[in-house]
């Protein structure tokens, strides 16, 4: 798999705790996919030894982009990089989202919640360049939260917003604005990436009115790859869940394939 030890930091765009990062690799960047993910070493000693998996959220020629949140010590000694400074990355690791030309010319939906929004906007990019009729549902927990709200709006996707105390948008959680553009319109596909709760209620609202869903799955991995067997989940093969890698086996799962927790 690609492996680049020396890719180089060209941008450290940060809102409080969320930083985008644009980093420069001719090695990794060709062949990275919507919904796939890096392996991003956070230091450059021994601690902490794991790598963090970081989404994908942009591709451009040998330009790559992320966006996190600083959530622990290893985003926070991340975050810390500075612009020049070279960055060691594995990948494109995982299965992505996907789609086919029955789409083009159809409207979709994709839900991103808080951090969750990171794989979103590459998707967002890929679709509408398929001819696809996009609008993005962005939901964090107040205004501070929709870090990438301007980001999106310039590129000239339709996106609406929602915070969980009213300060931009929609008043209420992002689940609850789906259901409100859902009563306008039903769309082809939906899209979705975020905390495991909010992405369960989208797979209720999904499964209700019969639209295909694809989910990104957040999760702690090891090493990215399969080996270590530290990011499993129940998915369903047939009638039963069976444990599979989100690593090797996702991120990205449909709807049907999931096994929330509260069904185990």
């Amino acid at each position: 798999m690609p492996k680049d030890p020396a890719a180089k930091i060209i941008r450290n765009e940060e809102w409080g705790d969320y930083h985008l990062f644009r980093i420069e690799s001719a090695a990794v960047t060709p062949g990275s996919q919507p919904g796939q993910f890096l392996m991003v070493r956070v230091n450059d000693s021994i601690y902490p030894l794991l790598r963090r998996p970081l989404s994908i959220h942009a591709r451009e020629r040998t330009i790559l982009e992320i966006f996190f949140k600083v959530t622990g010590q290893g985003t926070a000694l991340l975050a810390q990089r500075k612009e020049g400074q070279e960055l060691d990355i594995l990948g494109p690791l995982g299965k992505g989202f996907a789609w086919d030309a029955g789409l083009k010319g159809q409207a979709v939906l994709l839900v991103g919640g808080g951090r969750g929004i990171a794989p979103l906007y590459f998707l967002a990019q890929e679709l509408r360049a398929s001819g696809v009729r996009v609008k993005v549902l962005y939901g964090g927990r107040s205004l501070p939260d929709l870090a990438l709200r301007q980001k999106f709006e310039k590129s000239g996707l339709d996106v609406a917003c929602s915070t969980d105390d009213g300060t931009h948008g929609f008043r209420g959680v992002v689940t609850e604005l789906l259901q409100e553009e859902i009563k306008k319109n039903i769309p082809a596909a939906l899209y979705a990436c975020g905390p495991d709760p909010m992405m369960k209620k989208t797979a209720e609202i999904a499964g209700r009115k019969k639209i295909p869903a694809q989910f990104s799955l957040e999760s702690m991995m090891g090493c990215g790859f399969g080996a270590c067997w530290g990011c499993v989940k129940r998915i369903r093969k047939g009638d039963a869940g069976a444990w599979r890698k989100i690593c090797e086996d996702g991120p990205v799962f449909s709807a049907e394939e999931i096994v929330w927790e509260e069904e185990n």
